[in-house]
């Protein structure tokens, strides 16, 4: 049963290409000189870090100095505790390995 003010295009017969690109959630070709429109799913993880640390350059900073702390934690566990620093390097590549593995499996 339909309504009479059921505005739902359903043939789509008066619409342009462009504007059904739109719909189906595809990007049209760029219009007046403007660059295309880029989507965060579009870019990689260093291209992620790179546009949140010039988005906000004290956060990017922030999150560099940790880096380098932690590092250098880890140095320091290494030449103080080399089993224990051993058995968590062994730990950390297991678990990335297994991350790595959900998400190849996932896609």
């Amino acid at each position: 049963m339909t309504s009479e003010t059921d505005d739902a295009d359903h043939g789509g017969s008066d619409r342009s290409p462009s504007a059904d690109a739109k719909r189906d959630g595809e990007r049209g070709p760029p219009t007046d000189g403007e660059p295309p429109e880029l989507r965060i799913e579009e870019l990689s993880l260093p291209q992620r870090v790179f546009v949140a640390a010039v988005q906000n350059p004290f956060r990017g900073a922030l999150i560099a100095l940790l880096f380098g702390l932690a590092f250098s934690f880890f140095i320091a566990l290494w030449l103080a505790f080399p089993r224990i620093a051993a058995g968590f390097s062994v730990l950390t590549l297991v678990v990335v390995v297994l991350i790595a593995g959900v998400l190849r499996l996932l896609r």
